[in-house]
């Protein structure tokens, strides 16, 4: 079973672990609920019987002593005694300082507890005469009907902060293992390089070296600014300021010779003077290329690549425009996602490399500014100046 799976498997487990909980607790709470609800009825409906005792003058010593002790133990659920024209008689459990200060206090409270539960009547003598006792729920009984969404909202953050918790875990291992790769690449690399190197300088002693040397030599220098990259990868690089100008048109000059002369590159510039930016160069300059290689694929190796350099103070900005087949608007960030390519034979990292690079490592942000399909696709790089 790979990784993968026991994730899955995990994640599985703490969502139906979360709704047995959620379930259980949300049924037995409310079982709860209806208890009480009903154990509060009867006391309603004994109070009332209290009540009707105590106005049957013929009750003895011992039965009113009785039924002054049912009405003295009623300390929770709020009631009002009144007649037929809503007079208050007596009243329980209430603010008993606003019933004095506020006259329309007891009748509000009269229109709650009608709505509420349905009055208990109490009749006395031959019936003719008739009292009411209204109540409502009393404060734990509303507290035990409002802790379900307390205990939604704790079973709702349990599976937030589980949710948060492996995607920071995945996102951990991910970039582990992308590291790890590119330290063990520059490591490899670094082996055949030095063989390399090696034979140049051999081949250089030479009476008559090989017209060709040069070109080997530049390869080489190439293969060590690759293997220098992939070293960086998962480190803070140190950042210098370099002029941004510069900079872009050696990236330029570098991909012009490895792609078709079909393909013109325009740089572009509101400004007379260095701009200096922070930057590393060599992990800047593979932002670069593959923000090309991507323009290059998108107009088919044909067309024009415009590149502007905008200072705003603080920022300095980088607008590549491609003249190709564009990107549609629900494809503006998917396209830095890992594995997302529109060529078969590639792996889709440049533009998920690129995005880390300048937002990790430079503290900058790369982002699609504006496409329109069948016209092109301009590409924002904002760097801290």
């Amino acid at each position: 079973m790979n990784i993968y799976t026991r994730k899955q498997r995990w994640k599985l487990l703490l969502l139906t672990l979360a709704a047995l909980i959620g379930v259980s607790s949300l049924w037995y709470t409310n079982k709860l609920a209806r208890e009480l609800a009903a154990e509060e009825r009867k006391k309603a409906e004994l109070w009332a019987e209290a009540i009707k005792h105590i106005s049957n003058v013929a009750t003895d010593a011992g039965d009113l002593s009785f039924a002054l002790s049912v009405l003295s133990n009623n300390t929770t659920i709020p009631m009002i005694l009144a007649d037929e024209n809503n007079q208050v008689n007596s009243f329980r459990n209430l603010d008993s300082i606003k019933a004095e200060t506020d006259t329309s206090y007891l009748q509000e409270q009269i229109a709650l507890m009608k709505e509420e539960h349905e009055p208990i009547v109490i009749h006395y003598g031959d019936g003719d005469q008739k009292n009411y006792i209204y109540y409502k729920d009393s404060y734990l009984l509303i507290q035990l009907r409002r802790y379900p969404l307390f205990q939604l909202g704790v079973i709702g953050l349990f599976l937030l902060v589980s949710y948060f918790a492996f995607s920071s875990s995945r996102r951990a291992e991910q970039n582990q293992v992308w590291v790890g790769m590119a330290k063990e690449t520059a490591h490899q690399l670094g082996t055949p390089l030095s063989s390399l190197m090696a034979w140049v300088e051999y081949l250089k002693l030479k009476p008559e070296p090989d017209e060709h040397l040069h070109e080997i030599e530049k390869d080489i220098s190439r293969l060590n600014t690759i293997t220098e990259r992939f070293s960086k990868i998962g480190s803070a690089p140190a950042l210098k300021k370099e002029n941004l100008t510069h900079v872009l048109q050696n990236a330029i000059n570098y991909i012009k010779t490895r792609t078709s002369a079909k393909v013109t590159f325009d740089l572009q510039h509101s400004h007379n003077y260095d701009l200096d930016v922070p930057m590393n160069v060599p992990l800047f300059e593979w932002v670069l290329e593959n923000v090309f290689k991507n323009a290059i694929d998108a107009i088919k190796g044909k067309g024009t690549i415009t590149i502007k350099i905008t200072d705003q103070q603080q920022f300095a900005y980088i607008d590549i425009t491609d003249s190709g087949s564009g990107v549609p608007k629900s494809k503006y960030k998917t396209v830095f996602k890992p594995g997302y390519t529109s060529k078969s034979r590639r792996w889709g990292l440049g533009l998920s490399l690129s995005k880390r690079i300048v937002e990790e490592y430079h503290n900058g942000q790369i982002f699609v500014k504006s496409s329109e399909l069948n016209k092109g696709t301009t590409f924002r790089i904002v760097l801290r100046k």
